[in-house]
């Protein structure tokens, strides 16, 4: 089995989940959202093949890293292989986060028809969900692009039937230096 990649793995990432993360960019996404930071992840015809066995193994020889992060792209355009990945990382120890354009109740009802996407979800712990809004951008809140994108206990979630949201995330910080006026800075 093989995986279409958007670049190799990158380890060490302190801003795509929390925690030191390994992400895999996953190559493809139908949302398109206007003003996506990875638009160049959007052709389900670039990017690259990778071997899922080669890559599994690469994720076993990341030292020192709390859970991968399934980016792109849209992992969930690539069930099967963002499927493997996923329970292959939560088999060794792994946390597993995921990025989707699709919101959590989109993929329940998704699901029906597709049992695949309750499994990816089954071996997901947190998923942040919700097209990007280039009009709720903001650089204030962690690990999501814009204000309606949501952090999401899947596993909470799939036990309740509905999205429970992590809270912890909900608080606003001031990253937005656009806001800000430094009285030192030092170059």
């Amino acid at each position: 089995m093989t995986v279409r990649l958007a670049r190799p793995i990158q380890r060490d990432s302190i801003v795509d989940g929390e925690g030191l993360r390994t992400v895999i960019w996953t190559q493809g996404c139908a949302h398109k959202c206007f003003g996506c930071h990875n638009p160049s992840t959007h052709s389900f015809k670039e990017g690259f093949l990778q071997d899922i066995e080669e890559l599994k193994e690469q994720i076993k020889n990341s030292h020192n890293q709390d859970g991968i992060t399934l980016s792109g792209g849209d992992p969930f355009f690539q069930l099967d292989a963002s499927l493997e990945i996923s329970s292959f990382s939560q088999s060794i120890g792994l946390n597993v986060w995921a990025y989707t354009g699709y919101t959590f109740e989109q993929l329940m009802l998704l699901s029906k028809k597709n049992d695949k996407i309750l499994k990816l979800l089954q071996n997901i712990d947190v998923l942040v969900d919700g097209r990007f809004d280039l009009s709720k951008k903001s650089l204030d809140w962690k690990f999501r692009g814009s204000k309606n994108q949501r952090i999401i206990d899947v596993k909470k979630s799939l036990r309740q039937n509905k999205a429970v949201i992590i809270t912890k995330y909900n608080k606003q910080n001031s990253y937005n230096i656009l806001n800000k006026k430094e009285k030192n800075i030092y170059v």
